[in-house]
């Protein structure tokens, strides 16, 4: 269906003609005509005008046409009446750089294990309306809850270590997502909490921001990224080390049964990617039925020929005063 999103721009129409009328009321008068003098050369001129006039008036009616945006409106598409409202919060502080984790054999960084795994989360959760929180000095809100999951997936993707600095807030990243929840009704509320250090940045504290979660209904799924062990050559040789000394595991599981949630340890793709089930096995919740249009923009194809339109004009413009004809009227006139 064609439909129009901005109508009331229509009443420019006439606005070239307005101009026009204002311009010459504001100059007649006070020109001396002479018969014969000029009046070839006036003549052409006049004759150019009102070939012209019609093709400027079609180039300011085809960008008029492209300012009120037309579209096209597809068929209603009905969107999942049933789903679970998941926030994820991702810790970007500075040890997510340490690459200790395996990608399809290959040896990455903890962040980019988190991307490649809650990337494909992301993709599952038909129905489920997600949100997403980047934290280290302070928690920021990088999207609401919204059924866009490909907008969730993107703003992960590009996310950078030390974007929002290089401490961990985790307190203040459970209550930004308390805050956030409490604008939504009927709801799972769940927040999948992914860090791989312990708090020491934000103004709040953990178990207080846990706390106001139970009371709200928040179910926290803490989840501690990292390896055990990482070997690493030194000048004495091969030494093995673990690299997730900072980890506070004591204080995540503390946090996820402060709200009846759950802990997991994830030392390898697998293991993260065992939350997968637990979400799965919560209850959907009813909403309303929503449907939405799919639109297209058609806004340059009137664009497109107000531009082609104004090509012409110039050309012919171009011709015109390089014609025979014109040059003999205009030393005629001389």
């Amino acid at each position: 269906m064609f439909s129009i999103a901005w109508p009331w721009l229509l009443l420019l129409l006439p606005l070239p003609f307005l101009l026009k009328q204002k311009h010459l009321t504001k100059n007649s008068g006070g020109q001396l005509q002479l018969p014969g003098i000029g009046s070839a050369e006036q003549q052409l001129t006049v004759h150019q005008d009102k070939s012209s006039r019609k093709a400027y008036w079609l180039m300011w009616l085809c960008l008029l046409c492209a300012l009120v945006r037309p579209q096209w409106l597809g068929e209603p598409i009905e969107l999942p009446s049933e789903g679970r409202d998941v926030m994820l919060a991702v810790d970007l502080s500075g040890s997510m750089q340490i690459e200790d984790m395996v990608v399809n054999g290959k040896t990455v960084d903890r962040l980019t294990l988190i991307k490649h795994v809650i990337g494909d989360f992301i993709e599952r959760r038909n129905g489920d309306r997600l949100g997403l929180i980047l934290f280290a000095d302070h928690a920021y809100l990088q999207a609401p809850l919204t059924q866009d999951r490909r907008s969730v997936a993107k703003f992960l993707a590009d996310s950078e270590i030390g974007l929002v600095g290089k401490q961990t807030a985790i307190g203040e990243s459970i209550a930004l997502a308390v805050r956030r929840f409490d604008m939504v009704n009927d709801s799972n509320r769940v927040l999948i909490l992914l860090t791989d250090g312990s708090n020491n940045a934000g103004n709040i504290e953990p178990e207080v921001a846990a706390r106001i979660a139970a009371k709200r209904n928040v179910t926290i799924y803490t989840v501690g990224v990292g390896a055990e062990i990482l070997e690493r050559r030194s000048i004495f040789g091969t030494e093995r080390v673990n690299p997730s000394l900072d980890l506070d595991e004591e204080q995540l599981q503390q946090l996820a049964d402060m709200t009846n949630g759950h802990y997991f340890r994830a030392r390898n793709s697998e293991e993260l990617a065992q939350i997968y089930q637990k979400i799965d096995e919560l209850e959907p919740v009813s909403r309303d039925q929503l449907t939405y249009r799919p639109k297209s923009e058609l806004f340059y194809w009137p664009l497109l020929l107000a531009l082609l339109m104004s090509v012409f004009i110039s050309l012919r413009g171009q011709l015109a005063s390089s014609s025979p004809l014109n040059s003999k009227t205009t030393s005629g006139g001389r």
